[in-house]
């Protein structure tokens, strides 16, 4: 009887935990469904920003501009972009893995590398194995592009001021609920911008600004900066809620299937119970009968 107890103390057990992790799908779901369509509704005016910042960089001087210039990498910083929670599958540690491994060869080719977290995960994993510069936890309860102008902040003046030499932001990009692919974009120097080589130049349309295109580059590059930190957030954002939403479903699977196989032995213990007992009153009944 006491083996009979334990397994249906695990049942009970089980069944609780899969009430918990269907309770956590329905609201990684509801989450998911939010989050994904405020990436999908940014994704357009990302593009097309883009677009518009190529063009005008295709047509006037950008070797001026801090933010384009071009320097011997000496000093690395690496915006390390992760959640703040967990279960959610191997969303963060991928994505750590591949910062880790990244820094590493930075520093085998003798480059000093910074970091800048922004997650709790990432935060955590690299708090005693690097340097980490500054660091953003828990804004993805409730974040916009404010968010974005402040990490944006954080890392423009100091490479205008020369501090460090390139900046690599890695970021998880979303492909769909059970997909998230790490990625890594080189925010400065902003070599991409007006590198189309897709354009002839003989086709390049130049046109007159108004303010001047300097002062268009001057404001347009910083919001640039904001639009790839705001997007890969929103990427981020989107692909933890859909990460835990597969996650825990296949853990509300794993609890079905754990329930099934413990009832199954709960039955086979209680039936062989069963016979034992019966075995023993017809083992008495008959020693009865012969006394």
């Amino acid at each position: 009887m006491a083996a009979l107890k334990d397994i249906k103390r695990k049942i009970v057990a089980v069944q609780k935990t899969k009430q918990i992790t269907k309770a956590m799908n329905m609201v990684a779901a509801s989450k998911f469904k939010a989050a994904q369509l405020r990436m999908d509704n940014f994704r357009p005016y990302a593009r097309k920003f883009m677009d518009v910042l190529n063009s005008l960089a295709l047509r006037v001087d950008t070797a001026s501009h801090p933010l384009l210039a071009v320097r011997e990498p000496k000093r690395i910083w690496v915006i390390c972009m992760t959640s703040d929670r967990g279960l959610c599958g191997g969303f963060n540690n991928n994505l750590i893995k591949a910062a880790e491994r990244f820094l590493m060869e930075e520093v085998r080719r003798g480059k000093e590398t910074t970091l800048v977290t922004v997650g709790r995960k990432s935060r955590d994993y690299f708090r005693k194995k690097a340097k980490i510069k500054s660091e953003y936890t828990d804004v993805f309860g409730k974040f916009d592009m404010t968010l974005a102008v402040r990490i944006s902040n954080d890392i423009i003046p100091p490479f205008q001021r020369e501090e460090y030499d390139e900046l690599y932001l890695f970021y998880n990009e979303f492909v769909n609920v059970s997909t998230q692919r790490p990625a890594v974009v080189r925010l400065f120097p902003l070599s991409s911008v007006g590198q189309d080589e897709m354009v002839d130049s003989d086709k390049r349309i130049d046109y007159l600004y108004e303010p001047s295109d300097e002062a268009l580059l001057e404001k347009l590059l910083p919001m640039y900066v904001h639009v790839l930190v705001y997007r890969a957030l929103l990427e981020t954002y989107a692909g933890e809620n859909g990460a835990r939403m597969a996650a825990m479903d296949n853990a509300t699977r794993n609890c079905e299937e754990l329930i099934g196989s413990l009832t199954l032995k709960f039955n086979k213990a209680r039936q062989a119970a069963i016979t034992t007992e019966l075995m023993d009153i017809v083992g008495g009944a008959e020693a009865l009968a012969k006394g």
